[in-house]
């Protein structure tokens, strides 16, 4: 029997102790244990980047992002890559939970209590069984960081060279 209810496909994954979903249409794949680049000057989520089959990743921690607390060193993350348009992206998370398939009219409106740094980047909550999921926009994560790009070194002065 199909469902005539809009739903949303969501993969959900946790950050410290909470729980938190994105579109699973965005998901390109989920990778352990993965090699990244520090990347000097970054804004502080930036964690470092990606080599992914030639294509350079940009890698968010997440939960810096979000303002929660970080993992003890040496503990094992996980890459979520997400594919928004023509760009990859992947949210440094600390553990993949599931796809589930969330009916829209449960997810209710986000409030300012969200208690997150990045409550711009949350766009609904579900209250699943077993725990509150919050639902992020990977757009506006990205956008964020984006903007705290440094402006890039200008020189003063006249060139000595060619």
């Amino acid at each position: 029997m199909v469902s005539l209810v809009p739903c949303l496909d969501a993969c959900s994954f946790r950050v410290a102790t909470h729980c938190f979903a994105v579109d699973s249409g965005c998901v390109a794949e989920v990778l352990h244990s993965a090699k990244l680049t520090p990347v000097p000057l970054a804004p502080e989520a930036i964690a470092g980047l990606l080599h992914l089959r030639g294509t350079i990743v940009p890698v968010i921690d997440l939960g810096h992002r979000l303002g929660l607390p970080s993992m003890e060193a040496g503990s094992s993350r996980t890459n979520l890559v997400l594919r928004l348009g023509d760009d990859c992206y992947s949210l440094l998370v600390d553990e993949v939970l599931d796809v589930q398939t969330i009916p829209l009219e449960r997810i209710e409106r986000p409030t300012a209590a969200a208690g997150h740094a990045a409550a711009d980047a949350v766009t609904g909550v579900f209250a699943a069984e077993t725990r509150l999921i919050h639902i992020l926009d990977p757009e506006r994560l990205v956008q964020s960081l984006i903007k705290q790009r440094p402006t890039p070194f200008v020189r003063h002065g006249v060139s000595h060279g060619g």
